[in-house]
């Protein structure tokens, strides 16, 4: 099914805004010619909250790149399981896919039109890629059917370069975007209803300032929705597909991926976290790779997961989730209360996983912390700002909830320091 396939093509026009200043701190490999600046500005609706804002530039141009990583994901997941050569497993063996490659060149490539000076910290890199020109390949076919305007003259080394354009980092604040080319990957490669998507943020001296999450398998829960809401959903206003923004003090909002190139922006809905008070009345997302008895909460709560029989002291946790930025997306959304992760020893935390989901859950009024009740501290990894160390772990939630899950957590966790 070509979910995405009658998107129109977007139109461009010359910027009339402020570009970004490109921050001095942090340098950048040199670039092939055929990788040239194009000077152009995507047009696309935002929110009107948001269309004179700051950074309304960069989220103009995140949206869109953002747009077309869905439609490669869903053109590349149509031929996934037809084709042997499609899926594949790297060397930590989380299946990965050519679409993971394909959105992190594709988006690499347009962003680095606009904001040539702006790296990029990412999640995959071109080593693997280097030892199969066949898989080099078909990653250059799916962007390049992918970019804007069509650029036929692509080839495998702007493929690459694109993938590992990053920067060099030191301990002051630096401007970075922050990109997982494909969050639930393994929801991804199953073909199952599992949520995957692809997000990206932009950080501006150490604070994220605007986020974009693109789920191209997201189904609108209209169940507590206004009546108006409803009656556009029953237009197919929404459909499959869901593109959340969030700009720094304007709110986070979401719009139907079918309906994106729609310029009206009375089709942007405002996102909200839910207004739960109560612990054990809390929807919960935990790490796949993780079990309740193994958190902090488990001494004062069970837990299940059977919605229709939530005993006084437990709390539902929701297992539709394959990828931690979905979680977040759950809890934006107000479909999910809270996510907590606890930190482990045998594996690192990445700010891929977590930076768009924050600044999207905090500008819909929840919040994000370690388990300390302190801010994520984004340059934690000085050099290449990739990893998190977040005390004990990191909860994210509405504001209802927080504190009293803070207090549980010191009370009942060791870890915590």
């Amino acid at each position: 099914m070509d979910l995405l396939v009658h998107y129109s093509r977007v139109t461009f026009q010359n910027p009339n805004y402020k570009s970004l200043i490109p921050h001095t701190r942090y340098t950048l490999p040199s670039t092939s010619p055929s990788l040239c600046v194009r000077r152009f500005s995507v047009r696309l609706s935002l929110p009107s909250l948001v269309q004179n804002a700051k950074y309304n530039r960069e989220l103009r141009a995140a949206v869109d790149a953002v747009e077309r990583a869905c439609r490669l994901c869903v053109d590349v997941k149509q031929s996934l399981f037809t084709s042997d050569g499609r899926i594949l497993e790297k060397n930590d063996q989380t299946p990965v896919t050519i679409a993971d490659y394909g959105v992190q060149a594709l988006i690499s490539l347009e962003l680095g039109k606009l904001f040539p000076s702006i790296p990029l910290v990412a999640e995959e890199d071109s080593a693997f890629l280097r030892s199969n020109d066949h898989l080099v390949d078909s990653v250059l076919n799916v962007v390049t059917d992918k970019t804007s305007p069509r650029d036929t003259s692509l080839t495998q080394a702007d493929v690459l370069e694109a993938i590992d354009r990053v920067g060099t980092f030191g301990p002051n604040p630096a401007t970075y975007w922050v990109l997982d080319p494909i969050d639930g990957t393994r929801g991804f490669v199953k073909g199952s209803d599992a949520l995957y998507l692809v997000g990206l943020s932009l950080v501006v001296e150490g604070q994220i300032v605007l986020g974009v999450m693109g789920c191209p398998n997201w189904r609108e829960d209209i169940s507590n929705k206004p009546t108006f809401l409803v009656q556009e959903y029953e237009k197919d206003i929404f459909g499959l597909g869901i593109i959340m923004v969030a700009h720094v003090g304007c709110g986070t909002w979401s719009k139907g991926l079918s309906n994106l190139q729609n310029n009206n922006d009375n089709n942007w809905y405002r996102s909200l976290v839910d207004d739960c008070t109560l612990v054990h009345k809390g929807r919960f997302c935990i790490s796949e790779s993780q079990k309740w008895d193994s958190l902090p909460l488990s001494s004062s709560f069970g837990s299940t997961t059977d919605v229709d029989n939530v005993g006084d002291n437990e709390v539902l946790l929701l297992p539709t989730c394959c990828g931690s930025l979905c979680k977040y997306l759950m809890v934006a959304s107000g479909r999910a209360s809270v996510f907590i992760q606890r930190a482990r020893t045998d594996r690192v935390i990445k700010v891929w996983d977590h930076a768009v989901g924050v600044i999207c859950v905090e500008e819909a009024g929840g919040k994000v912390t370690d388990w300390n009740g302190d801010q994520l501290d984004l340059a934690a990894d000085q050099f290449e700002r990739k990893a998190l160390f977040p005390p004990g772990g990191i909860l994210v939630s509405n504001s209802g909830l927080h504190n009293e899950i803070l207090e549980i957590i010191a009370s009942n966790s060791s870890v915590n320091s």
